[in-house]
């Protein structure tokens, strides 16, 4: 560290007090360290090689490996509420830099999205344009925080540098397939040669070596774990784009713009995230993470344990899941979701003979009826399809299925209360024990087959029923055929005996399954990462080499798809880079041995949520050319160790509402890398810790109009904005609603020091709370008493009394004591409110005491602060004399012989009544404590010279007197 001293270059602003801390003065001291801290590198985390190596000495002390959630660099700017995590993080890493860590804290930018795409759209101007002079307003403005960064670790995933290597994982991936018996990922070649030497049987029959490259790429597709497939997905002709399910908001539409989503079969590229489904599901219990976002993954995964169950039809099968196979002898139709690849299969020219005109639609064909009911479908969101409609809707598609039990035919409908997200998008209906399946069966003039008996009196002819009886409690009937009976049989029992049944006569078998889907991974925009990917004349794909990567976006004069009316679902994506020609058709010499070919580029991108799957790799490792990062490197930072079995960063810290989509998909991406062997840590983020919100009062007036909230007037308990009187509701922060305050307003006004302990001090940081600005003049007051007490406000010179601890008076070394005992634990455990409120305490006490504060008493309150408001703790360290920076200094550690409370207070009993209270040393002895009480004058005087039954010590603090 350099031995400069910037607090000697501190001007002497004029005034009553000439040195007092003011707004000024903050500015003015804030500034100046700042450029210290970044002209000495103070916050650089040395690796243990490669061009960040750096001190030893660090290197071999305990790691921190300390992440905030990726920042997208709004064009807004920041408000109050934005920073609450920062600021947190950048305390307890500094608190973790004093007690001997080496940290690892930095931040980049999740910069590749819709909004800088959008702005493109409506200015012309080039996303990366605007999107990099957001960064540079962001960066400046968490500068103005003092967060402790490591610059050199910054990035922004729009780099090329950096987006190199999502499209390398991508390819990874890509070229990855999940071995179910390994129970791990391998790589596709492995597969190949399983294949190729007859290990594993080709599917129908014939040799791997007979097979067209096109049937190879086929085959190998229904395998890899990035894959490409034509299959039903959620398109937004107002945003000109398909969306993933976790994009689609509750009533289908859109997060972003809220325009209608439709179902819509495309060819669009997966992930197959439900390979890894039992394991993002078992691992989770190996992480230290909130309950409740355990529960939302747990929820969102859905594992559930059935059978699957086939159904003949002509030659063919329809296969369902379910979790009641007890009660398969009463299921009398069955349902396809209106995607199902099998209607179009299943459904004939002609209605068979006898159908019903309930059935048809009131359509001449099953074609038509189908082909009508299905864009009727399209139009609904998954929610509006499973809502408990009193009028159930479907038609036949004029197929039957037979009942694998009993024999039955059963006809085949299609009905949009069936999703092809969960299952198999097939269900067979039993409506004797489904409320939905019995509401379609008594609209549609179907059987309803009463199979478990009935415990609430209704008895056993469904004919009477007027609604469905489901019970895991009551007993099984009418199931039995000449090979298996379930009649008398409880659920759990029956359950068992059915899947036995099916797996021994090839009907079906018992299986797991999960509500969670592949992950959608294809958008039609521009502003993504471009897939490193071209197809050959055949319409094979073909992973680019890595030496060809980065593949870069190409310039476009239209940076948006085509759009289209919010409202046709009959529209297909047109996206920005395939009207790119020069772009998309390239010869490439691809390494292969074939020599230049013709190809065509994939002109899709990478969804928004690529960049931030791996990005905590990039921080340990980010100059890294060669490779995704040092295996040595990422060991020392993120590799598994006693309490983190799968490993992981130490602390992450971000909103709840990345409870699944990011979460999820950084899981996946970590099981992947680890199973290939390219990183030693499974999981990404061991522990996770969600911030609350910053919340403000939201004003409207007589229309609902939000309304400036800084020239809203209170009067009288109510609220005006130019005489009209206003509503006032807690709610979200931001520019629509008028209510935001930037923190470069409170910076300007109070200091950054200032901002950081009142965000910190407002409450447990996990709670949301309500921001009041004239409430931050509190901590700018408690940093001023603090300058006091270390600065003389007249002269600027120190004040401190040296003298030796010896010399200090006992009340004060208990209370500074405490305090040290009390703030370690409390930063430790990011309880950043209460360790403002013992430094709060101990700097009153020495205001209250008087005189010149201790200089044993001062250094160590400095270093208390230092975490919190590490700008001032800074300068008044220096002013103390010392030359290095407080950031490495040793955060104080309290002697326990003043922690322990002097004194303890004792009850004293009769009866169950106080008749005394006791001052004592917290270990006196319980026969002490007895002969104590039973001396006090108070106590004597109570039991009047009775004797005495039994006496009951709880020392220190109780003795209970039972007389005789």
């Amino acid at each position: 560290m350099s031995e400069t001293n910037p607090a000697a270059t501190a001007p002497v602003t004029a005034d009553a007090a000439p040195h007092r801390y003011t707004a000024a003065m903050a500015a003015e001291i804030e500034a100046r360290w700042q450029d210290f801290w970044d002209a000495e590198g103070t916050y650089a985390a040395p690796n243990p090689k490669g061009d960040l190596a750096g001190d030893p000495e660090l290197v071999a002390r305990p790691k921190k490996f300390i992440m905030d959630m990726f920042p997208y660099p709004s064009g807004a700017g920041l408000h109050v509420g934005h920073p609450l995590g920062y600021i947190a993080t950048d305390v307890f890493a500094r608190f973790q830099r004093m007690t001997g860590h080496n940290v690892l804290h930095t931040l980049g930018f999740d910069a590749f999205g819709l909004p800088a795409e959008q702005y493109a759209v409506q200015t012309g101007t080039h996303p990366r344009a605007s999107t990099e002079a957001n960064m540079k307003n962001m960066v400046s403005q968490l500068r103005r925080l003092g967060l402790g960064h490591d610059k050199r670790r910054s990035f922004a995933t729009i780099d090329p540098e950096y987006y190199k290597w999502t499209q390398w994982i991508f390819l990874q991936i890509f070229n990855s397939w999940y071995d179910d018996e390994a129970k791990r990922a391998r790589p596709i070649s492995e597969l190949v040669a399983q294949f190729d030497s007859g290990e594993r049987a080709v599917p129908g029959g014939g040799t791997w070596s007979a097979l067209t490259e096109a049937e190879r790429a086929d085959l190998l597709g229904e395998y890899r774990l990035a894959y490409a497939s034509d299959a039903p997905v959620n398109w937004c002709p107002g945003l000109g784009t398909v969306l993933a399910n976790e994009e689609v908001t509750a009533d289908g539409r859109s997060e972003r713009g809220n325009f209608p989503v439709f179902k819509s079969k495309l060819r669009q590229w997966n992930m197959r995230i439900t390979a890894y489904a039992d394991r993002l599901l078992d691992d989770l219990d190996q992480l230290d993470w909130p309950e409740a976002i355990k529960l939302q993954q747990r929820n969102w995964i859905g594992r559930s344990e059935g059978a699957r169950v086939d159904f003949p039809v002509d030659g063919e099968r329809i296969t369902v899941f379910t979790t009641r196979p007890d009660t398969l002898f009463g299921a009398t139709y069955m349902v396809l979701a209106p995607e199902h690849p099998l209607v179009e299969k299943f459904t004939p020219a002609a209605w068979p003979e006898g159908t019903r005109d309930a059935w048809t639609g009131g359509h001449a064909t099953p074609t038509e009826a189908v082909a009508a009911y299905r864009a009727q479908a399209a139009s609904k969101s998954d929610v509006e399809r499973q809502a408990e409609a009193k009028d159930k809707t479907g038609v036949f598609i004029g197929a039957y299925a037979t009942n694998p039990v009993n024999g039955e035919q059963v006809p085949v409908f299609v009905a949009d209360y069936v999703l092809m997200g969960y299952g198999t998008g097939a269900i067979m209906a039993v409506p004797a024990g489904d409320q939905r399946d019995f509401e379609f069966a008594r609209a549609f003039e179907l059987p309803i087959r009463c199979i478990v008996e009935p415990t609430d009196g209704r008895g056993t002819d469904p004919s009477t029923w007027e609604s469905a009886f489901a019970s895991y409690d009551a007993k099984i009937m009418n199931s039995s055929n000449d090979e298996v009976s379930l009649d008398g049989l409880g659920v759990v029992e029956a359950k068992e005996r059915i899947t036995e049944w099916l797996e021994r006569t090839g009907a079906g078998a018992g299986t797991v399954n999960f509500r969670l889907r592949d992950w959608l991974f294809s958008r039609q925009r521009y502003w993504g990462e471009p897939f490193p990917i071209v197809y050959d004349e055949d319409g094979i794909a073909h992973p680019l080499p890595a030496s060809m990567l980065p593949l870069e976006l190409p310039e476009v004069e239209d940076y948006s798809p085509r759009t289209f009316d919010p409202d046709d679902a009959d529209t297909k994506p047109e996206t920005p880079l395939s009207r790119n020609e020069d772009w998309v058709h390239v010869t490439l010499d691809l390494g292969d041995g074939r020599g230049p070919r013709r190809y065509r580029r994939e002109t899709n991108t990478m969804p928004n949520w690529a960049g931030s799957c791996w990005y905590e790799l990039r921080y340990l490792d980010p100059h890294n050319s060669e490779q995704l990062v040092d295996p040595e490197i990422e060991q020392y930072w993120m590799g598994p160790r006693e309490g983190l079995p799968h490993g992981g960063v130490d602390l992450y810290v971000g909103g709840a509402e990345h409870a699944v989509l990011h979460l999820l998909y950084a899981r996946f991406w970590s099981k992947v890398l680890f199973d290939l062997g390219h990183v030693s840590s499974a999981e990404p983020f061991h522990k996770l810790f969600n911030q609350g919100m910053i919340q403000a009062y939201v004003y409207r007036d007589s229309r609902g109009i939000a309304v400036p909230a800084a020239e809203v007037e209170e009067r009288d308990g109510a609220y005006f904005h130019q005489g009209e009187k206003v509503s006032r509701l807690l709610g979200k922060m931001g520019k629509s609603l008028k209510n935001a305050v930037t923190p470069d307003e409170i910076c300007a006004e109070y200091g950054a020091d200032t901002l950081r302990l009142y965000e910190m001090a407002m409450g447990p940081l996990d709670v949301s709370r309500p921001w009041d600005t004239r409430a931050v003049v509190g901590q700018f007051r408690l940093l001023q008493r603090l300058w006091r007490n270390v600065v003389d406000e007249d002269t600027g010179r120190l004040s401190v009394a040296d003298v030796a601890e010896t010399d200090v008076d006992a009340d004060t070394l208990r209370a500074l004591h405490k305090a040290i005992d009390g703030v370690r634990q409390d930063l430790e455990g990011m309880r950043f409110n209460t360790a403002i409120a013992k430094v709060t305490e101990l700097n009153n006490h020495l205001t209250k005491v008087g005189g010149p504060v201790p200089r044993p008493v001062a250094e160590r309150l400095v270093l208390l602060v230092a975490p919190l408001a590490p700008h001032v703790a800074e300068e008044l360290w220096r002013k103390l004399g010392h030359t290095s920076s407080v950031v490495h200094e040793d955060f104080p550690v309290a002697d326990p012989a003043y922690v322990v409370d002097e004194t303890v207070t004792c009850v004293v009993q009769i009866k169950g009544k106080v008749k005394a209270r006791l001052e004592v040393s917290p270990s006196v002895s319980e026969e002490d404590l007895e002969k104590a009480a039973l001396a006090d004058e108070k106590v004597v005087a109570a039991l009047g010279g009775a004797g005495i039954r039994k006496v009951i010590v709880r020392a220190p603090k109780l003795v209970n007197i039972v007389p005789a």
